[in-house]
């Protein structure tokens, strides 16, 4: 019983996430001048093509 209850844990966590791309991480850094000084800005985030995810800095 407990042999078959291993591999049934085994199955199921091996089909959680099988379909579907990996998510693709990317980041952008930039720099602007400007009249008002120097200004920055940074982002990160990921994406799989259907659903992305991101932070702004």
């Amino acid at each position: 019983m407990t042999r078959l209850a291993l591999i049934a844990a085994f199955a199921a966590l091996a089909a959680c996430g099988a379909d579907g791309p990996p998510m693709t991480p990317n980041a952008n850094v930039g720099l602007s001048l400007g009249a008002g000084g120097v200004s920055t800005n940074a982002s990160v985030g990921a994406s799989n093509g259907m659903f992305s995810v991101g932070l702004g800095l």
